[in-house]
């Protein structure tokens, strides 16, 4: 008898720890910010509402700065950018985690011969010193300069890493990732750049210095226009239950794999 009640009591005590361990959440997950990371974290928005039956996810592809101003304002759980945080929004009590790095494609109409730009010349073509592709052995057109609207992470990355912050020609300034691939990929004249994560056949992507952008080439560092894909919250307030449980999930090494499939290197 003795023994039975043993038994009973360590049975108890398994299904007491199963149930704390399987405990399921309700409630909602609010995400807004960096139309390059579309892809990515809706790929991991979907994957944790399947598994947590629950909990709504939502995502507002508004940019990295409108974004990482939603997420000071209170007005979302957790911000996208595509670019680091600068020292004066870290000042406003925002703290950045890195989920992965991306790279930056250089993108073509497909027509366009042209398969192969240094950094240097990517820099002068922006600042408008080089104006026709005949100049670098493509054909007779004027280049047409496309690039994301001010405050983009995408932007601010791109004009960083080829030193033309300030001083880009371009001729059309949109704002969605989507919306320069469409573009460029309509113009045989077109240059642009995109989350490597969200280029699409309809375009083609340029090498640079010889290096294509792959996941391997962004995660060795050979391939250089790459930049952070990076969560926002807020410093001294805590996520509520179920975003901190959908924060948990995408930045550890279980979403690995997920991350990887939407284009962009996982960092964990």
């Amino acid at each position: 008898m003795k023994k039975f009640v043993t038994l009973i009591a360590i049975v108890s005590l398994i299904l007491t720890a199963m149930t704390g361990c399987g405990k399921t959440v309700s409630g909602s997950v609010s995400t807004d910010g960096s139309t390059s990371m579309e892809k990515v974290i809706g790929a991991l928005g979907e994957a944790f509402e399947e598994n947590n039956s629950g909990v709504t996810f939502t995502y507002n592809p508004t940019g990295s700065g409108s974004g990482i101003t939603a997420v000071a304002e209170g007005r979302c759980d957790i911000g996208l950018s595509s670019r680091n945080l600068k020292d004066e929004e870290k000042a406003q009590g925002l703290t950045e985690t890195i989920l992965a790095l991306d790279g930056i494609a250089i993108i073509v109409n497909p027509d366009n011969p042209v398969n192969d730009l240094d950094l240097e010349t990517i820099g002068r073509i922006y600042r408008g010193e080089i104006t026709n592709w005949k100049d670098i052995g493509g054909n007779d057109l004027e280049i047409v300069l496309i690039g994301r609207e001010a405050g983009s992470g995408t932007r601010d990355g791109f004009e960083s890493i080829t030193d033309t912050e300030d001083v880009c020609k371009y001729r059309q300034e949109l704002t969605s990732t989507g919306d320069v691939i469409t573009t460029v990929a309509g113009n045989p004249a077109a240059i642009g750049y995109a989350s490597l994560a969200s280029v699409k056949e309809t375009v083609k992507a340029l090498s640079v210095g010889g290096i294509m952008p792959t996941e391997e080439t962004v995660k060795d560092g050979s391939y250089v226009v790459q930049r952070p894909f990076v969560l926002v919250t807020r410093s001294n307030t805590e996520l509520s239950e179920a975003a901190q449980k959908f924060f948990d999930y995408i930045t550890s090494s279980e979403a690995n794999e997920i991350i990887s499939s939407a284009g962009a290197v996982p960092v964990n």
